[in-house]
This record gives C-alpha cells, sequence and structure tokens, in this order.
C-alpha cells in the first residue's frame, strides 16, 4: 500500500480529499467524487469497479441496479452490508455520452493506478479483515497488478499485510446475461465466491483467538 497521508486519520478527511482529487481527468465530468460507505472499522472490505451513473448523482456506492444484486447476494451468503464497508478502486464516474444518456466506460491501468492512493487510506483506516475485489479492476487497484478472475476466484490468498483477498466478478456482469438459466448459474457462483469470503473471515478470526488464547496461557 501506499503510505497514509498523516493529515487523514477518519472516513471524513478522506472523503474530503477525494472530492478535492485532481490526480487524473475523470473529475472534469462526474457530477461528484464518490466516497467509501461503511462503518468505521469492518471485517469485509467491498471493492467494486467506479460509481455508475445513479451512484455519481446520488454520491453513494452501489446504489443502482447492480447494487441491488449486490445487496442480496450479500444477504444469501450471510454477510451483512450494514456491517460491510463498500467502496470503488475509482472513485470518479467514467462515462461517454450517448445522446442524453451517460454509458459506463471501464477506466484504464493509470486512471486506477492515481486513485490507488485513496483505496490504500481506506484500507489502512477500516482495516478490513477480508477484501472482496468485484471484477478486474477492483482486483487491480487492490493490489496493482492485473489479476485472472477465473485463475483466483476459487481460492482466498492472502495480501502483504496478511489481509485475505477473494476475487469475484462484479454484479454488474449478471445483468448482462440473457439467459435465464445461465444468469441463475452466474448468480449462485457469485453467492459462493461471497460465502467463501465469510469463511475465510471466521477461519482468520477463529485463528486469531486461537493465538490470542495461546499467548495468555504462556504467560
Amino acid at each position: 500500500m501506499d503510505a497514509p497521508q498523516t493529515s487523514i486519520k477518519s472516513l471524513k478527511a478522506l472523503a474530503a480529499a477525494e472530492a478535492a482529487c485532481r490526480r487524473c481527468p475523470l473529475y472534469r465530468d462526474a457530477t461528484q467524487a464518490v466516497p467509501g460507505e461503511g462503518p468505521g472499522r469492518a471485517a469485509f472490505m467491498l471493492v467494486g469497479e467506479q460509481p455508475g451513473d445513479r451512484e455519481d448523482l446520488a454520491g453513494k456506492p452501489f446504489v443502482g441496479p447492480a447494487g441491488r444484486i449486490l445487496d442480496q447476494a450479500l444477504k444469501d451468503a450471510g454477510i451483512d452490508r450494514k456491517e460491510t464497508y463498500v467502496t470503488n478502486a475509482v472513485k470518479h464516474f467514467k462515462h461517454e455520452m450517448r445522446g442524453k444518456r451517460r454509458l459506463h466506460k471501464r477506466p484504464n491501468n493509470y486512471e486506477v493506478g492515481r486513485c490507488k492512493i485513496w483505496l490504500d487510506h481506506e484500507r489502512a483506516l477500516v482495516k478490513p479483515a477480508t477484501i472482496i475485489a468485484l471484477g478486474v479492476t477492483a482486483a487491480r487497484g487492490v493490489t496493482g497488478k492485473t489479476l485472472t478472475i477465473a485463475k483466483l476466484r476459487k481460492t482466498p490468498f492472502d495480501l502483504a499485510d496478511g489481509t485475505k483477498l477473494v476475487v469475484t466478478v462484479h454484479p454488474s456482469s449478471l445483468l448482462r446475461i440473457e439467459d435465464e438459466g445461465d444468469r441463475h448459474a452466474a448468480y449462485a457462483a457469485f453467492v459462493a465466491d461471497l460465502k467463501a469470503a465469510r469463511e475465510a473471515a471466521e477461519d482468520s478470526s477463529l485463528h486469531g483467538a486461537d493465538a490470542s488464547a495461546r499467548k495468555r496461557a504462556a504467560r
């Protein structure tokens, strides 16, 4: 992670810094920066790609159609969104105009890299035990590397600081599946990934509790 700026000691201060960010040109066409949302300390951090049209207007992450899928999938996986910190790898909405419509455009590696400092700040403040990266852009935002979802989504792995990372698809990808059977199977796989993240967090918590008990017993 990038070294956090010592002046940013709260999520409120971080949101203000993100709102003033000019590290890449995306701020010029967006309505506003969309900060993360959730408790100041959370076991889970969900990282998406970027705000969509609804999120850009509302100033909140995952409030559109993909957010509704995510909410249901989290519920089905036994994860409480209210106890989860939800954010994006890129804080401004990148889009192109098609008539009067604003259509999503995927952030490029430069934009993701320029925004990584804010995600690193969030990790330093929230201190999640498990990060769930929703899509390749989110995974790059977390790791700084290009990762392949198909190879990584089955198994949680440790980041350098000991945080567990689970890589899965972005819920918006489910919206683009036309066949009902295929969409149902993709949703089930998505929920399974979230359950794997929950189980990894539970295992980590148990191991941490065991280690603490051993330390107390050795005193």
